[in-house]
């Protein structure tokens, strides 16, 4: 075992605390105790970040993690999560308030196995439901129920209020158009990313 691999070994946190602790959780991301993808090419030599791109990404990852828990704090009156709102939200802005289950997966940037358990569990609180694609019988819609529209129209503006509280209002006119154009990019990206490996695992 590695010197670092010792280390590692000898001062881990427990697993829960190593996820809510997210500075010692991003000192550990960029270092090689982790293996790496098994996507990623064997003999690239790994690209370590300099200080610039250490203060960026540790800037990110720390502020959307207590960002997203806020977001679900702040839902808890409503039984919802932030993963349960977006889903609603692409379906509550959908044509006849349904979507295709592979398009909905695409534009939530969730695997079908993912998307299919948060179905579930919408299902079960009565907000969603599938439905068979008749007109080609490929896949299947998923639609809200009215149960699910009254419980994001209830939901939502508090979640609003939540959302301009915890960030928008924390930041200039100049902020949030830097804010959603570097986001934008990183967004089309992470989507090309997404469909390409989606692909690959189909082979």
């Amino acid at each position: 075992m590695s010197r670092s691999l010792q280390s590692f070994a000898k001062h881990r946190l427990p697993p829960r605390k190593l996820v809510e602790d997210s500075d010692y959780l991003v000192q550990l991301s960029t270092k090689s105790i982790f293996p790496y993808s098994s996507r990623m090419p064997k003999k690239s030599a790994p690209r370590w970040l300099n200080a610039r791109e250490m203060k960026a990404w540790r800037a990110y990852i720390i502020a959307s993690r207590r960002l997203l828990d806020a977001l679900d704090t702040d839902l808890d009156g409503h039984d919802l999560t932030m993963a349960d709102y977006e889903v609603m939200a692409q379906l509550s802005e959908a044509p006849g308030r349904r979507m295709r289950m592979s398009e909905l997966a695409e534009l939530a940037m969730l695997s079908k196995s993912r998307l299919s358990h948060r179905m579930k569990v919408m299902e079960n609180a009565g907000w969603v439901r599938r439905e068979e694609c008749v007109e080609d019988r490929r896949g299947y819609w998923a639609v809200m129920t009215e149960k699910g529209w009254k419980a994001i129209v209830a939901a939502a503006p508090s979640h609003v209020e939540s959302v301009r509280k915890r960030l928008i209002d924390q930041l200039s006119v100049k902020e949030q158009e830097a804010l959603a154009g570097i986001f934008d990019h990183v967004t089309e990206e992470l989507r090309k990313q997404f469909i390409e490996e989606s692909k690959e695992a189909k082979k």
